[in-house]
């Protein structure tokens, strides 16, 4: 007779696998503005960890430093990263790197601005996503527009693209460069803010004006001027504003 017994055997069970989802950071190139105070408020209703980085560049209004490091505590991100990039202060003259030039309403020979500071966005862009690779965030979001931009040859969706392919290429790994506002016009950003019940705190706190001066600010300087006509257009007609929003986001 066979000595094997007939009872089944046992087998040893897998250990189960981990069904709890990655954590999603994200990196947010914040001034303690607007724009990028606006994609702050967003993210850290979008991804579960949010970390912001600010760029000491000798600029102008160089209040914004303390502004945004107040932001940054004040809204909740999980860190705030403040990194001098002062050289780039000595490579790029422009209004906002050099208090003895004014700020103009006009545009230069080139076409652009005098507050355009060559290769900043170039540069923020490259550090922030060095960061992300650090840390291993997902995405670097910008408050970059192009809608109702500046002039600025860095705030085009082309550059944004171009960059983002530079990264990757360049890192071999996965980022997305994320603009919400890209194609939003002020008034719209204004909403954008309103949606997630923050637009007194940005209206507020931020500070945008060119002169250095928060909230309202200086009401006369390129920035000021394009941030009221946009509050006053969204504060004339929030519902209709709200609705081209809601279908930009879809």
């Amino acid at each position: 007779m066979s000595s094997e017994s007939n009872a089944p055997q046992t087998q040893t069970a897998e250990p189960p696998r981990s069904t709890k989802p990655a954590i999603s950071k994200a990196i947010v190139v914040f001034s303690g503005g607007q724009d990028s105070t606006t994609c702050l408020i967003q993210a850290l209703a979008q991804y579960d960890e949010v970390h912001a980085i600010t760029f000491d560049y000798g600029q102008r209004h160089s209040q914004e430093i303390e502004v945004a490091k107040q932001l940054a505590q004040k809204l909740g991100a999980a860190s705030h990263k403040v990194l001098d990039v002062t050289l780039l202060n000595e490579l790029a003259i422009s209004a906002l790197t050099r208090d003895n030039i004014p700020v103009s309403n006009d545009l230069m020979d080139n076409g652009l601005p005098n507050t355009f500071v060559p290769g900043r966005n170039i540069l923020f862009l490259t550090l922030a996503g060095i960061y992300a690779y650090q840390i291993g965030a997902d995405a670097v979001i910008t408050g970059v527009c192009e809608t109702d931009f500046s002039g600025y040859p860095d705030c085009r969706n082309d550059f944004i693209k171009a960059m983002e392919s530079a990264l990757v290429q360049g890192m071999d790994r996965q980022l997305r460069l994320v603009t919400p506002l890209m194609w939003l016009n002020k008034a719209e950003t204004w909403a954008l803010a309103d949606k997630y019940q923050q637009l007194p705190l940005v209206r507020d706190e931020t500070l945008t004006c060119y002169n250095g001066i928060l909230g309202k600010g200086c009401g006369t300087c390129p920035a000021c001027l394009l941030r009221q006509k946009g509050l006053d257009e969204y504060l004339a007609t929030p519902d209709s504003i709200q609705a081209i929003l809601a279908a930009k986001t879809a």
